[in-house]
């Protein structure tokens, strides 16, 4: 006999050996408003196939968890994957990424995704859903894994499980079709209840149940100017023959790290220029003065607000730079959440009018004397700083609500260039297993708080959901406002924040909530070839993270 304490109750129960979660989860009574999808057990996710053969602790999880939503989106990701292979057969789909609030995949079958196309596919995966088809789990060796896959010609998988460095590895199958995913799925197509496929763009949308009401779609929200960036980068990608991360490590085992590193810093160094010729172009054109440069936490703002400014003056422009955190209320004043703890991403967090009208009189050319926030403190202070425009002066100003049209209301939009700096990565696990659209700030933020000793990893893991939520109500409805959309996404980052991230994610304790989360990055960075930071020139966005950069922060 074993014994598992649920967490959702705070209660023990003994079970026999080799009990299932499912089995298990019947006998403990808790509010059930959604289908239990999978579990923590001992703070490491786990499917509800996943059977114990010691006593455990289990966290049972809904589609309102992130571990509930990435199980079942997964499990929709195979679900579509197996209706496309049994409607065309020898086609390949791509899950390309997160996008207009599903996920974009491509169908490559020879010859444009239609309407009809869709309505096949939609079908054959209802007819799944309806036979309530179970995900089976299968572990064999990994080198039979990959003549499995590979007879299958998924060389995607092949690439990828030859460069993992696994002995054993976890497949699924769905009616006798084999997938490889990188964790949990739900236990059968039954539980895939809400859900849509439709055409976008050149290939189909997936979209999936809301995060806060999982019994109804998410609302579409169309992102043209997102998806354009997108499709941009698959470009290049293409042109490099980089689709996945088996494409990557293979390069790197080649020994083409280094260019890969300097073809990733000439797109963007190239794209830093083009937005400094349009700004340059169109302050001698018109009115333009003032330069607003936003994006979420994490994502490189300041590195390009400085790369920027070299370039403008390039052009012959005199850059002068603002803070959105300077302008901070004092530490009291501050907003806060309902426990009590600081808001600090609320707008509200800003003295928005005294910026504002800082900015209005230095547009006006009046000298300005401009406050520096003391982190230490938690004060606004006046140190003797004071900023003036003058001719072929452009004012940039960079923070988390830099497009907030409440910030800048009071002047013209003709006098306003909006850039918003996002993470948009290309490239995929393989073709059926995107990677989450903000692993690679999270693991920035990490590495950044540990090394400038400002918090933990478990500290940074626990705050994350905040941070997350405070982007989605504050900083992401602005960016298809954005005159222009940077990408700041590097193509070897994850194999280079390898190096620096496990010893960190290594230090969050296995008793503690975040303790999840830790596990789920160590082993998503396991599948990347690592790479030494040594090439990284001094000036690059990444270096703002690891350390070693040129510029003053």
């Amino acid at each position: 006999m074993l014994k598992i304490y649920c967490k959702n109750t705070g209660t023990s129960l003994e079970f026999q050996e080799g009990v299932t979660l499912a089995e298990a989860l019947p006998h403990f009574d808790f509010d059930r408003p959604y289908d239990i999808l999978c579990a923590k057990v001992n703070n490491v996710a786990q499917g509800l196939k996943y059977r114990a053969y010691n006593s455990r602790d289990v966290e049972f999880l809904d589609y309102r968890t992130y571990i509930g939503r990435s199980a079942y989106c997964r499990s929709l990701c195979f679900l579509l994957s197996k209706a496309a292979h049994d409607i065309f057969p020898g086609s390949k789909i791509k899950m390309r990424r997160p996008i207009s609030k599903g996920y974009f995949c491509e169908l490559c079958k020879g010859s444009p995704v239609t309407s009809e196309d869709v309505e096949r596919i939609t079908l054959r995966m209802k007819e799944i859903v309806a036979a309530d088809s179970p995900f089976k789990r299968v572990e064999v060796r990994n080198d039979e894994a990959i003549r499995i896959f590979s007879n299958l010609g998924y060389e995607d998988k092949v690439k990828l499980l030859e460069t993992s460095g696994q002995l054993y590895i976890r497949y699924h199958t769905l009616e006798g079709s084999p997938d490889y995913y990188y964790d949990a799925l739900v236990p059968s197509a039954g539980y895939l209840k809400v859900w849509d496929l439709s055409l976008y763009e050149d290939g189909m949308l997936l979209r999936v149940p809301d995060r806060h009401a999982p019994e109804k779609l998410t609302v579409f929200e169309p992102q043209p100017k997102t998806f354009e960036v997108f499709r941009e980068n698959l470009k290049w990608n293409a042109i490099m023959n980089l689709d996945n991360v088996g494409d990557v490590n293979h390069a790197v085992q080649k020994g083409h790290a280094s260019e890969l590193i300097q073809v990733a810093e000439a797109l963007q160094e190239k794209k830093i220029v083009k937005i400094a010729e349009e700004i340059e172009h169109r302050y001698r054109c018109g009115a333009l003065r003032l330069v607003l440069i936003t994006g979420p936490s994490s994502s490189g703002k300041t590195t390009i607000t400085k790369r920027l400014s070299t370039q403008l003056m390039a052009c012959g422009l005199r850059p002068i730079s603002v803070s959105t955190d300077d302008y901070f209320v004092n530490r009291n004043d501050t907003p806060r959440f309902p426990d009590g703890s600081f808001d600090f991403d609320n707008f509200d967090t800003v003295d928005h009018d005294a910026m504002q009208e800082d900015l209005v009189r230095l547009l006006n050319g009046e000298e300005v004397s401009v406050p520096e926030f003391n982190f230490v403190t938690g004060l606004r202070e006046y140190n003797g700083k004071k900023l003036r425009m003058e001719e072929g002066t452009v004012l940039l100003v960079e923070g988390i609500h830099a497009l907030n049209p409440a910030l800048t209301a009071k002047i013209p939009d003709m006098a306003k260039f909006k850039i918003f700096i996002n993470t948009i990565i290309s490239i995929s696990l393989d073709n059926h297993n995107c990677i989450p659209t903000s692993d690679n700030r999270l693991l920035r933020r990490i590495v950044r708080d540990f090394n400038k000793g400002a918090f933990t990893a478990r500290q940074t893991i626990s705050n994350w959901p905040n941070v997350r939520r405070a982007e989605v109500k504050w900083i992401y409805p602005f960016q298809e406002s954005a005159d222009v959309l940077f990408n700041s996404s590097y193509l070897v980052e994850f194999a280079v924040f390898r190096l620096h991230a496990e010893q960190i994610l290594a230090t969050v304790p296995r008793n503690c909530p975040e303790y999840s989360e830790a596990n789920r990055l160590l082993k998503f960075l396991s599948y990347f070839m690592p790479v030494s930071d040594r090439e990284i020139p001094p000036t690059s966005l990444l270096r703002e993270f690891v350390g070693g950069s040129s510029f003053k922060y």
